[in-house]
């Protein structure tokens, strides 16, 4: 057993069934680095020979001191008879140089730490320091076997098997391997869910055509890891992935949030001076400095629309676009995911599996309703009609009706600058002129109501405010009281008062009386009534409700 006089985190003996091996001295804690040390000698991992990679690892281990030659053969060589006593030790022995990386290492005392499909440490290689870092990943007690994970992804009882005798010529007997039955069923129909979903992350393309998706994917790996009891470097790749898709969207504000998150989580397994956690620093700083940045506008958001007055679960919401997770009897008109600005509605040529669904992979259909709102700012009669509207983000869209009777079918009253034109199931369209907008082709698809963006979105603040309820409570319009004893305006049959006093000042000093009045328009009503994410049919306006 080697002496801990020098205050080391640990110390390097025998264990059971294993050989040599780490074993915490005392009590670690989450993050602490337990090892930092330089390689005795380094070998390629591919593109040489076995005959050339002998040669290689035969002129290294002949300039090594003595006592390192001493160390190095007193390492564990599972492939005598394939390798011989000096490539086999560095076949079962040698740690990679970062991930994916074309260069191995031999340590003196990384190589002695076994390994553990549900590891308490983590390796990576640190570029600027030139060592290998041993961080725990976990807060370990004192006596417990330090271990890490010697594969590269996260596999099935079976499958994680056969790559460990395959690579290394041993059967794990770890706790993950070990579980009863019923818990390893459990564990690996996880670990291949986690495999199946980072797959799909990895596909480039998901993440361009259905970022929603792709961000809940991040989302539900977290989860996943959590559920298993994984704190490895997983999570601040998983963060990074999230980061990557907001960014290439033109959300800052949650991109800074995921860069956050990830350098914090990087920081646990690697340290502070590790590149990686200095680059995420970099980009928490700065997001906007991702070469992704600007590919799309559809999220665009900026630092200064990071909430701040939110619980932690609304925060969690907002982040992972969950809005539809927020209770709500009424639809918020302020929700992206239902009522998405002009850049994140779908391309009527790109199938986006944000909006789009099949159960063949041949026929598509809507996986849910969707509307697009913006203020008239110009009209134009010439040929036929054709709008200019600004939506939320101040983007100005043309809006050109391709109707039978080319738009002159709406009520000319109705065509004012300054109303707000509500479009069903919009799409991007290019025009022949080079330029971009919605080309709107059924009647029944659209609605213009009288009254500006800014005025409806405040319009639907208060129905949040004054029509929902929140565990049995609602809110008076007249004097904000919470009481399960309201009485409901009998007009839109939506907002709730004390008594007729407070009817009086909702109406008078709180704007009910224009807003009841408004409200009695079905239309306008379905846009809070209507379950936007739950698709059975195309809905129209002057249907009703379903």
């Amino acid at each position: 057993m080697q002496s801990n006089s020098c205050g080391r985190l640990y110390d390097i003996c025998d264990v059971p069934g294993k050989g040599r091996g780490m074993i915490a001295a005392t009590s670690i804690t989450k993050g602490t680095r337990i090892l930092a040390e330089s390689p005795m000698f380094r070998v390629p991992r591919s593109g040489s020979s076995k005959t050339q990679l002998r040669e290689i690892v035969s002129k290294k281990v002949a300039s090594l001191t003595e006592e390192q030659r001493k160390e190095f053969f007193s390492l564990r060589n599972s492939f005598e008879d394939e390798d011989g006593p000096e490539l086999g030790r560095v076949r079962t022995n040698a740690l990679p140089l970062g991930s994916n990386a074309t260069t191995g290492a031999i340590f003196s005392e990384a190589c002695r730490i076994n390994h553990s499909c549900h590891q308490n440490a983590q390796n990576n290689w640190n570029e600027n320091i030139q060592k290998i870092t041993i961080h725990a990943i976990r807060d370990i007690p004192k006596g417990e076997e330090i271990t890490i994970l010697y594969l590269n992804e996260r596999l099935n009882r079976n499958a994680r098997q056969q790559a460990l005798q395959a690579g290394f010529r041993f059967t794990c007997c770890c706790s993950l391997c070990s579980l009863p039955a019923d818990q390893r069923k459990a564990s690996d129909e996880r670990l291949d869910e986690i495999q199946k979903i980072d797959d799909m992350i990895g596909n480039g393309t998901r993440a361009l055509v259905a970022p929603l998706q792709a961000l809940h994917d991040v989302r539900k790996i977290l989860d996943l890891l959590n559920e298993g009891g994984f704190e490895d470097a997983s999570i601040p790749r998983s963060y990074y992935d999230a980061f990557q898709i907001a960014i290439t969207h033109g959300d800052v504000a949650r991109a800074k949030v995921f860069a956050e998150r990830s350098a914090s989580s990087r920081t646990v397994v690697e340290g502070n001076d590790s590149p990686a956690v200095q680059r995420m620093g970099r980009l928490a700083r700065n997001p906007s400095q991702h070469m992704a940045y600007g590919m799309s506008n559809k999220w665009r958001t900026t630092v200064k629309d990071i909430p701040k007055d939110l619980n932690k679960e609304e925060f969690e919401c907002w982040l992972w676009r969950k809005e539809t997770m927020v209770v709500s009897q009424y639809a918020d008109l302020r929700n992206e995911a239902t009522f998405p600005p002009f850049d994140g509605l779908p391309d009527e040529n790109e199938l986006s599996l944000d909006f789009y669904q099949s159960a063949d992979g041949f026929s598509f259909r809507p996986r849910k309703h969707w509307c697009f709102l913006a203020e008239i700012t110009d009209v134009e009669r010439f040929l036929r009609l054709r709008l200019i509207a600004q939506d939320k983000n101040n983007q100005s869209i043309p809006i050109a009706f391709h109707t039978d009777d080319r738009g002159f079918e709406l009520d000319p009253l109705s065509l004012q600058e300054g109303f707000t034109v509500a479009v069903l199931y919009a799409e991007q369209h290019g025009f022949l002129d080079m330029s971009v907008g919605i080309r709107h082709e059924n009647p029944s698809m659209m609605k213009i109501f009288p009254l500006a963006l800014n005025d409806l979105f405040l319009l639907s603040d208060k129905v949040q405010q004054y029509a929902t309820t929140q565990k049995g409570m609602r809110t008076c319009q007249g004097c904000n009281k919470k009481s399960t004893t309201l009485k409901k305006c009998a007009r839109c049959d939506l907002f709730w008062y004390c008594d007729k006093p407070c009817q009086v000042t909702g109406w008078k000093d709180k704007g009910h009386k224009t807003d009841c009045k408004l409200l009695k328009d079905p239309d306008l009503r379905k846009l809070f009534l209507l379950k936007w994410d739950v698709y059975d049919d195309h809905q129209r306006f002057g249907s009703g409700l379903p």
